[in-house]
């Protein structure tokens, strides 16, 4: 195996010299990535030196240096790159392997993010929306309380057929099942246990319901990552959602082709990598008009002030049962607003039917400027419409 070789200026030449002959690979350049203390000028390490990982052939990227030249997070920065190019990335004590990525045969979109709670599955849905209006489209959802099997959901679930599934022992705010009903487009659920630094998931059953989707002949898939899990699907284009870029975020960044976000700094961090980037906001928009008083309930900021409806109540604890339920008790509204996450159907919809009340869902509407035009832009050409 060829090795590009990370090295800096506070090793002497013939200490780094001698580690690089000590390497069990074909030593085929170094890059040096910084430090002076120990240069005198004229150095000669028996290799050529680059300016960038991707300046010559290389099959993995071996770090030599350390601190304070590289930081633990300039470190994962450089692991990022090295990933991005597909070339693993090693150390002393640590080794970074690029995730492997399958090849779908229809023209795909990926969705994927930094963690959970960032707005992923909005823009899914807001993707799957926008391209439906003159394409045929398919999901598949990844998610950490998706089906043992994948499963198709071809038709738009109610919130009655919702609460069947959660007393059969379903997670019935699984991401498939929000995107079909807040989406109302084909949605595959599947499941992922674990996630590795990179985003590859330790399990999933997720080829599978790619094979399940492509089946259908749509025009493109939607593929919808899980908190900070990357489908592992060779998709055509990529969305990140990130809140930050920290660790490999960066690889997420590098390996996407837009990054959304709501924070400014992320925004300008993703086009010094070189990625496009816009800041986006969400808007609760209920899916049916609210009647009477109306307590609301979601696992974000919730910002309401545009809804035309009296609201009495307002949680944020749909993530926290113990903590839901106490705020239930006493409730007096005649509509449950709710966000399909997290305990929406097992706690606040059975809570409200028992008394005779009327739920209604609540979607995460996109707001971004330019958005639509930047998405319809990376759809692939056998796609377009």
């Amino acid at each position: 195996m060829r090795a590009l070789v990370l090295i800096d200026g506070e090793h002497y030449a013939p200490v780094v010299r001698d580690a690089l002959d000590s390497l069990p690979y074909e030593v085929v350049a170094a890059l040096l990535v910084g430090g002076t203390e120990k240069l005198r000028g004229g150095e000669d390490y028996g290799v050529p030196l680059v300016e960038s990982l991707d300046a010559t052939e290389a099959d993995v990227v071996v770090d030599l240096s350390d601190e304070p030249v590289l930081t633990p997070r300039e470190r994962l920065l450089w692991a990022s790159r090295a990933l991005a190019l597909g070339l693993p990335y090693e150390g002393a004590d640590f080794r970074f392997d690029p995730p492997r990525y399958h090849e779908v045969a229809v023209p795909s979109l990926a969705v994927v993010g930094t963690g959970k709670r960032l707005g992923k599955t909005a823009v899914t849905g807001h993707v799957a929306r926008l391209l439906a209006r003159d394409r045929s489209v398919v999901v598949v959802a990844m998610g950490r309380g998706g089906p043992p099997e994948p499963e198709l959901v071809e038709s738009v679930p109610t919130v009655e057929d919702l609460v069947v599934l959660s007393r059969e022992g379903r997670h019935a705010a699984s991401d498939h099942l929000e995107t079909a009903a807040l989406a109302g487009v084909p949605t595959v659920g599947c499941r992922r246990a674990g996630g590795g630094m990179a985003g590859a998931p330790f399990d999933s059953n997720v080829l599978e319901g790619a094979l399940l989707a492509a089946s259908l002949a749509p025009d493109i898939v939607v593929f919808d990552g899980s908190g900070a899990a990357i489908p592992p699907v060779a998709a055509d284009a990529r969305v990140l959602v990130a809140h930050d870029l920290d660790g490999l975020n960066a690889y997420r960044a590098l390996v996407s082709d837009l990054v959304l976000t709501r924070d400014d700094a992320v925004a300008d961090a993703a086009r010094g990598l070189g990625r496009d980037a816009l800041r986006f906001d969400l808007r609760l928009e209920p899916l049916e008009p609210l009647e009477g008083r109306v307590a609301l309930f979601t696992t974000g900021p919730a910002p309401h002030d545009h809804l035309d409806a009296e609201i009495v109540h307002v949680s944020r604890a749909l993530a926290d049962r113990p903590r839901l339920r106490e705020e239930l008790d006493g409730l007096d509204a005649d509509t449950y607003l709710v966000e399909l996450k997290a305990a929406a159907i097992d706690v606040v919809a059975e809570h409200a039917l028992a008394r005779g009340r009327r739920v209604v869902l609540a979607a995460n509407e996109v707001v971004c400027d330019g958005l639509d035009e930047r998405l319809l832009d990376l759809v692939p050409e056998r796609a377009a419409r």
